[in-house]
């Protein structure tokens, strides 16, 4: 209708918020997880790099025992399948079900950083001993800082969902997106595994 000279449109049938590519927060994640994927990028080719031009390697010490590196690479593989289902329900906005699946989730999430403290000590190295202690040290720990970012978001999430902000439709695009980026830190471990652990056994 008009309102003098300028034009009134009722958009009172909107949706408040948009929903997956539709969604700010969706693009948001996505651009997030395209910086920090370039970040693991140029960690590995500085690794790749000291590899190649070092005379042996590991330098002074052993390759890093496959024990708690490969539990958390079976624990992350293990975890696609909650992660899935968080997803499912999230855009169904089965709330019940996704209540259960993130506390299933937060589980998975404390499980890698559990292990994790024995994988430091399964490298064999310290941080400051040399330039292969760095760059190890470095990549195991910028992976372990993407764990700890999604554990505290979806601990945060699971919380919201037994609140009334749970029945928020835009609370379950949160859950989605959050599912999305758990994706992305299981998928950056594999490159990182193969490196950390069996480069240096070639």
């Amino acid at each position: 209708m008009m309102s003098g000279e300028r034009v009134v449109l009722d958009l009172s049938h909107l949706p408040l918020h948009g929903e997956k590519t539709a969604s700010v927060t969706w693009w948001g994640t996505a651009a997030f997880m395209l910086i920090e994927g370039t970040g693991f990028a140029l960690v590995i080719a500085m690794y790749l790099y000291l590899a190649g031009i070092a005379p042996q390697w590991p330098i002074d010490a052993p390759p890093p025992s496959l024990g708690p590196g490969t539990a958390v690479m079976l624990v992350l593989l293990a975890s696609l399948v909650p992660n899935a289902l968080v997803m499912r329900w999230a855009g169904r906005e089965e709330l019940g079900k996704l209540r259960i699946a993130l506390i299933v989730m937060v589980l998975f999430g404390v499980a890698p950083l559990v292990l994790r403290a024995f994988e430091f000590p399964a490298l064999h190295i310290k941080w400051d001993r040399n330039a292969y202690g760095s760059v190890t040290w470095l990549l195991l720990g910028l992976h372990t800082t993407h764990l700890i970012t999604d554990l505290v978001e979806t601990l945060v999430l699971t919380v919201l969902m037994f609140t009334r902000h749970g029945k928020n439709k835009r609370r379950s695009g949160d859950t989605e997106d959050n599912a999305l980026y758990w994706y992305f830190v299981v998928i950056t471990w594999l490159p990182i595994y193969g490196i950390l652990y069996w480069l240096p056994r070639l």
